[in-house]
């Protein structure tokens, strides 16, 4: 109890990262203006009103925004003392969605649960309580890190209940993907043995391909639900095979940023929003914003991000300590991970994994997490060691 103290002692504070804080509000207002234009027609048919996913991005990016404001005055190392109760949280959250008349289906999926005025996605808490889980666990096993027992096996061990529940009752196999490579990669910057992960990803990874398309070839169509997984395979390696059923929604997207060029057809412009692109608001907001700003528009975004991530990675390595640099590293890594799937998945570049863009796709839960999290970046960049 002194030692937290007198480590608490030699922090003292410095100025908020302002660089930071600009990147955030800019990639939110265009984020804003995003969704007002790509969801216009969808809402106007949806709802009878152009303006209904805009109005309520607006509403949740002012909660973003005071969340932001008050997380960031809450010291930062104050999670590191709860990091095992918010571990217990973070899987108990997942199972939020059996509960009968709380739990919400939406494609096949039972992601959400219902709170009657809006729909939570009880994955986006999972995602920062275990970044908070990992950066105090990490720490207090910065010792046993070089080891393949304690420093490699026994930390992969925890990640494995939420994907599971992820995967098997969420059927949400994206959030699972973001939580090992934030996890990997949080593993990486503490200390753990870059061979451990190379050896392991060979023999399971090669392992699992191996069983997986054996375990499709043999059982064909009685694979079930199992089965679509590896047909967005092979609709992601041709999508022109089916190019009215599965390959709709790439293709679309596909001529979204063709259409596009270098300058884009103009703000508001497109023509692939109107009812061309499922939900343009969401997972494919980023190929409206190609159509209609072009490649110059998305090189800028991409700036963005990059300027994100690399404000990110100097307040990890700027930390006073162990568990603010792993917490700064894992929400930077989620940020960077997330667009580096939407922009892929959009682009084709990669299968459909139906992952969203921060600060872009419209939705209350991430956009009001994701902002309490760069809260929690803004409070570790402002803390700085006497010594």
């Amino acid at each position: 109890m002194q030692n937290n103290k007198k480590s608490i002692n030699k922090v003292k504070k410095k100025q908020v990262d302002f660089v930071l804080i600009i990147i955030i509000l800019i990639l939110l207002s265009f984020g804003i203006i995003m969704v007002l234009s790509a969801s216009a027609p969808s809402a106007l048919a949806e709802t009878g009103n152009s303006y209904t996913y805009f109005t309520k991005q607006v509403i949740f990016a002012v909660i973003g925004l005071a969340i932001m404001w008050f997380v960031s005055k809450i010291d930062y190392r104050i999670y590191k003392k709860f990091y095992w109760p918010i571990y217990w949280l973070s899987v108990g959250a997942l199972l939020l969605v059996l509960i009968p008349g709380l739990g919400y289906s939406s494609g096949g999926a039972k992601r959400w649960i219902n709170l009657g005025f809006t729909q939570f996605q009880p994955s986006e808490l999972t995602k920062i309580g275990m970044i908070i889980f990992y950066a105090g666990y990490l720490t207090d096993h910065k010792d046993d890190l070089r080891s393949l027992k304690k420093g490699f096996i026994f930390p992969l061990l925890y990640i494995l209940p939420p994907i599971a529940i992820a995967f098997v009752i969420q059927n949400h196999l994206s959030v699972g993907i973001v939580m090992s490579a934030i996890t990997f990669v949080m593993m990486l910057m503490a200390g753990c043995r870059l061979l451990y992960f190379i050896v392991s990803g060979l023999i399971f990874g090669g392992g699992g391909i191996v069983a997986l398309l054996t375990y499709f070839s043999i059982a064909g169509d009685s694979a079930g639900d199992a089965n679509f997984r590896f047909a967005r395979i092979l609709n992601y390696m041709d999508p022109w095979q089916d190019p009215t059923g599965k390959g709709w929604q790439p293709i679309q997207g596909l001529y979204a940023i063709g259409s596009g060029g270098l300058f884009g057809v103009g703000l508001g412009e497109s023509k692939q929003k109107y009812l061309y692109v499922s939900e343009p608001q969401n997972d494919y907001i980023f190929a409206i914003l190609a159509e209609e700003l072009g490649f110059v528009g998305c090189v800028a975004v991409i700036i963005l991000f990059a300027i994100f991530i690399w404000r990110g990675i100097i307040i990890a390595m700027k930390a006073p300590d162990m568990f603010g640099s792993l917490l700064a590293t894992g929400i930077t890594t989620l940020v960077m991970v997330q667009v580096a799937i939407n922009i892929g998945v959009v682009t084709n570049t990669i299968p459909n994994t139906g992952m969203s863009l921060p600060f872009f796709s419209a939705g209350g839960t991430a956009l009001i997490i994701l902002l309490g999290m760069c809260g929690i970046l803004l409070n570790i960049s402002k803390a700085k060691s006497k010594v």
